[in-house]
């Protein structure tokens, strides 16, 4: 079984968190529903994780409801550790540059912080 933890920043905040707090109900129960499977099952199907292409390890979580689809980018610190850094509507086929940008650079931050 996989731990899932939300990346916090220096000052305590979660981007994830406040992600899922801003969607309606019926859309955080599925990601929540996606987050379970991701978590539970020994080969998740690519539908719901992968590893995004030309990024330093980073994955994606997918959950889809109706037309909406949804991703949370992280990472795995170890065999069962995942920590999401943050969490979007998706658009386009693919992933914002930004976004990528922006797991990464928190990546960095908290093997940084973990360090010390």
């Amino acid at each position: 079984m996989r731990v899932i933890h939300f990346y916090r920043t220096v000052s305590g905040n979660s981007p994830v968190e406040d992600f899922l707090k801003g969607l309606p109900d019926k859309q955080s129960k599925k990601i929540a529903w996606t987050l379970r499977v991701v978590r539970e099952l020994e080969q998740v199907p690519t539908q719901y994780l992968k590893k995004l292409k030309s990024t330093d390890k980073i994955r994606e979580i997918r959950a889809t409801i109706g037309n909406n689809t949804f991703r949370l980018l992280g990472f795995f610190d170890g065999p069962k550790l995942i920590v999401l850094t943050s969490g979007f509507a998706k658009k386009s086929n693919k992933v914002p540059k930004q976004e990528i940008e922006t797991a990464e650079e928190r990546k960095r931050d908290y093997h940084r912080r973990k360090r010390k």
